[in-house]
């Protein structure tokens, strides 16, 4: 079987996996309901490959993405906080000098609001510009600004507060 071609919807959509698959973990913290949301994305995207209109494939899925995981938290509720399971797959390029940077990290990045994390994960780590987010995401430009300066204040008195060890007095 032949893969599909870059140009067709289907050879995008595919290119838009990797970036896909890191903002549905992201919104969900955890590896399994991300993949869970994420084939339930890209569900939908090809049983409406007909209501694209051809621009901005990008932030087109990523609304679907976002609608579903909102549609599913209304649903279930507040569900209770998950560890990311199974991080060994991703890649690192240069050990860390700090054996626990990457546990701090993550705890710093778990520790902001869904929004704010939403934000920062689509700016910072996928590289979409804020006028991209503030559609994807149905909220004004500034909105965008606000809640990614916040998440990146807050990432930064995270990671400085945690770097802080308290050692013993000697007798």
């Amino acid at each position: 079987m032949k893969a599909p071609g870059h140009d067709t919807f289907e050879g995008q959509i595919l290119a838009l996996l990797p970036s896909l698959r890191r903002y549905s973990r992201s919104l969900t913290r955890s590896d399994a309901d991300g993949e869970d949301l994420l084939q339930d994305c890209l569900e939908k995207v090809l049983a409406r490959h007909g209501q694209w209109r051809g621009l901005n494939l990008r932030g087109w899925v990523l609304t679907i993405m976002t609608n579903l995981y909102r549609n599913s938290r209304r649903q279930t509720g507040r569900a209770p906080f998950v560890e990311l399971d199974g991080a060994e797959d991703i890649v690192s390029v240069d050990p860390a000098p700090d054996p626990l940077e990457r546990s701090r990290l993550e705890d710093a990045l778990n520790s902001l609001s869904e929004e704010n994390r939403a934000v920062l994960m689509l700016i910072v780590i996928e590289g979409y510009t804020y006028q991209e987010v503030a559609t994807a995401l149905d909220i004004p430009i500034g909105t965008v600004m606000s809640r990614l300066s916040r998440a990146r204040q807050r990432m930064g008195e995270r990671m400085k507060a945690d770097n802080v060890v308290t050692l013993r007095r000697p007798k």
